[in-house]
């Protein structure tokens, strides 16, 4: 079968589909998958600076020049329109995409959490409340098995897990990957001990231990926590264990291609004009990139320009600040925002979220605490869609990004909620509540000014 081959290319290196060998680098202490792996069209890890690649294995950094490593592909070529209806003819859930994605073949068989197809809304009355006159819409991934997008990343790496040998799931989250890891690893059989601040939201914290698997809380912020992990990780006591965000982190990124698979098979195969999106690490706005680029190489959508706009909270603001001072490096910050899910103060991915926004003609902004929970409240309002703390950045920055002439509202905007509102209820607990208390009277209804 003709295949497309999408991902930085070094031919110094065989990219056979076989699991790691030996002690590359962010491989210590773990399992060894001998001979080939079944990761579908999965062909190498690519180096995204350097553009060395490494066969396929549970490894995050490379081995030359010690960047990140991530998915290269031999994707499926040919008729696009046919491509397009084997799409269509798939499940309602990711899993449609597979022949896109480092997942076998048989995928769809196996015990998992299936995420995706997440509702795509045609947001009018947000439109005319922030003057979007293009066609607006808001992909809604609260509707996920856990609530949030993070079912999607997770899905990809337990499929990793599964291939390279892995009896533990964990991870180091800021509350949402918690949950998704625990329940993903309940479904599927794994062991799970994730990692999380000590003071993130109640809900989160319940929604992470309800699964049954161990949840360790850690004195400090995100970073702290990724820090231990990263000690974990070349530990003994690590032996087994697969860090979805770190020894899987090539494959787990994968799985918020999907985002960008999703929208523009909604939209009707076509790339909208504008995507906010939120930024914690930055992976999540780099691999929608990475989608819209295969879709266009695949032909499954006519080739245009895009604008990519990245959204953080003003009290965690590291990416949106080099933007503004015209910086290619992000300076870390210590995170003091509502917006717990996006606080991470030493983003990982941040240098490329810059090069996209600028790439793109698209930036990076930032909202304050009560432009959040103003955002969250207007969103439900408008559209009935109650979005966590992350939600009320994306839609905050949109409001500024419209005011401030940034982004043009004749283009058709897609605006990214990636988790529900109920996980955050402390944001908008204070200025939210029942409008009056009245005896069960009609004269007590009418004394309320409400009749």
């Amino acid at each position: 079968m003709a295949v497309h081959t999408v991902g930085t290319t070094d031919t110094t290196e065989t990219s056979g589909n076989a699991g790691n060998t030996g002690s590359a680098a962010g491989n210590p202490g773990h399992p060894q998958q001998p001979g080939r792996v079944d990761l579908g069209p999965a062909a190498a890890l690519s180096c995204r600076e350097c553009g060395h690649r490494t066969p396929l294995g549970p490894v995050f950094a490379c081995a030359e020049c010690f960047g990140p490593l991530e998915v290269a592909y031999e994707l499926p070529a040919g008729d696009p329109e046919a491509l397009r209806e084997r799409i269509a003819a798939g499940p309602d859930n990711i899993w449609r995409y597979a022949p896109l994605l480092p997942v076998p073949a048989d995928v769809a068989e196996k015990p998992n959490l299936n995420p995706g197809f997440t509702k795509l809304i045609k947001a009018d009355r947000l439109a005319r409340e922030l003057g979007v006159t293009g066609g607006l819409h808001v992909k809604d991934d609260s509707g996920n098995p856990t609530h949030s997008f993070k079912d999607r990343v997770v899905a990809i790496a337990v499929e990793a897990a599964r291939a390279f040998g892995f009896t533990t799931l964990s991870c180091s989250s800021t509350g949402n990957l918690a949950g998704a890891v625990g329940a993903a690893a309940a479904r599927s059989g794994f062991r799970s001990c994730v990692f999380i601040p000590h003071d993130l939201e109640a809900g989160k914290v319940v929604m992470a231990a309800v699964y049954g698997g161990d949840l360790v809380g850690i004195e400090g912020t995100y970073d702290d926590v990724n820090r231990f992990c990263s000690e974990l990780i070349g530990d003994p006591i690590g032996e087994g264990w697969g860090f979805v965000n770190v020894n899987l982190r090539p494959y787990y990124g994968e799985g918020s291609k999907t985002l960008a698979y999703e929208i523009c098979e909604q939209l009707g195969w076509r790339l909208p004009d504008n995507l906010v999106v939120p930024i914690a690490s930055g992976s999540q706005l780099t691999k929608i990139d990475k989608g819209l680029k295969e879709l266009i190489a695949l032909g499954l959508v006519e080739e245009k320009p895009y604008k990519i706009f990245g959204a953080q909270a003003e009290g965690c603001s590291p990416v949106s600040r080099a933007f503004k001072d015209g910086h290619d490096v992000v300076r870390p910050v210590k995170p003091d925002t509502i917006a717990k899910s996006l606080a991470i103060g030493n983003p990982a991915d941040g240098p490329y979220v810059l090069d996209i926004a600028r790439r793109t003609g698209g930036a990076v902004e930032d909202v304050n605490d009560e432009q959040i929970v103003d955002a969250i409240k207007l969103l439900a309002r408008t559209e009935g869609v109650f979005a966590e703390t992350a939600g009320g950045v994306t839609v905050g920055v949109l409001k500024k990004l419209i005011e401030t002439g940034q982004l043009d509202p004749a283009g058709e905007t897609v605006v990214l909620n990636t988790g529900d509102g109920l996980k955050t209820l402390d944001a908008v607990a204070p200025t939210t509540g029942p409008s009056a208390t009245i005896r069960p009277t009609l004269a007590s209804f009418r004394e309320a000014g409400l009749a």
